[in-house]
């Protein structure tokens, strides 16, 4: 099957390829100018780089593979690898953050002498690399959130570089060493902060958990009204393929045994009016009338 891609998908990818390039530059830098200048910091950004190197790289290849075509085996195509690598790359983030907290404790209780100079300069340039990706990808990051969490681990970066900045001015004025685990553990908070909510979302798009905009007792109340021939709506399910698209799926009980064609104007009825709220969606309707089956909101499988 072909592989259709959007203009700014498009631009999406390649934003994503230049910023893996550049943070895999300034991972290397960050490495050598940590070792040589002896700043935790330094090397918890190199770290913390190197990471989102990673992580952004699985996006890239993430956001190419969604573009795929559905086919006979991947009916919905390949959508949910773009979640898989969101929830990776925030999931990393955390991990990352506790991997710093250790390290800071540790340089607490014994610090170390740091060469402020060099850490100044390395992290100078882990700032001017992280701006120009956090540019490249900020007009696309609201489209995709598979790249909004990549623009996260950026956004990240550029805070961490300019906090180390801080850290390298401190050291080299006053010799307060005691900085550098300090901001370490400043760059571990916000990360975590900031990834929770995309790590939430991933894994209640993963567990088809409904839509936070959709409230399934007034979705069902709102397509009641719709048509006075309906008599109630049951067994919903509201899932969000990826985060863009929902799935709405129900069966509807009616009040009188009509055609096929009236069913149709029915459902059409009932997708202008939930698309004034939800922008992508794709709805299924089971129509009833003398079918005798639990009218339960939700329907409870049964597992024996």
């Amino acid at each position: 099957m072909g592989t259709t891609v959007h203009p700014h998908r498009d631009k999406g990818q390649k934003g994503l390829l230049i910023s893996t390039l550049l943070n895999f530059f300034i991972t290397l830098v960050q490495i050598v100018g940590g070792l040589l200048s002896n700043s935790l910091a330094l090397l918890s950004d190199a770290l913390h780089n190197l990471g989102d190197t990673i992580a952004i790289f699985l996006a890239y290849i993430a956001n190419r593979f969604g573009n795929k075509a559905a086919n006979e085996s991947k009916t919905f195509g390949y959508k949910r690898i773009e979640i898989i690598a969101a929830l990776f790359n925030a999931a990393s983030l955390i991990i990352i953050s506790i991997f710093l907290f250790v390290e800071a404790a540790k340089r607490f209780a014994n610090p170390e002498e740091i060469k402020g100079g060099l850490m100044l300069i390395v992290a100078i340039s882990g700032l001017l690399a992280n701006l120009i990706s956090v540019f490249i990808l900020n007009p696309h990051k609201a489209k995709n959130l598979n790249i909004k969490a990549a623009f996260l681990h950026l956004i990240g970066d550029t805070l961490s570089s300019f906090a180390v900045i801080l850290g390298g001015i401190a050291i080299i004025l006053w010799d307060f060493y005691w900085i550098d685990p300090l901001i370490t553990i400043a760059i571990g908070v916000y990360l975590i902060i900031h990834t929770f909510k995309i790590l939430k979302q991933t894994i209640n798009i993963l567990m088809q958990a409904s839509p936070e905009n959709i409230d399934i007792q007034s979705l069902a109340k709102q397509i009641k009204g719709i048509d006075n021939r309906i008599e109630n709506v049951h067994h919903i399910h509201a899932w969000t393929l990826d985060d863009m698209r929902c799935f709405i799926e129900c069966h509807i009980k009616l009040r009188e045994n009509i055609t096929v064609s009236e069913t149709e104007k029915i459902s059409q009825s009932i997708e202008n009016e939930l698309k004034q709220t939800i922008e992508k969606l794709h709805l299924t309707i089971q129509y009833e009338h003398s079918v005798m089956h639990p009218d339960e909101l939700i329907q409870q499988e049964n597992t024996e």
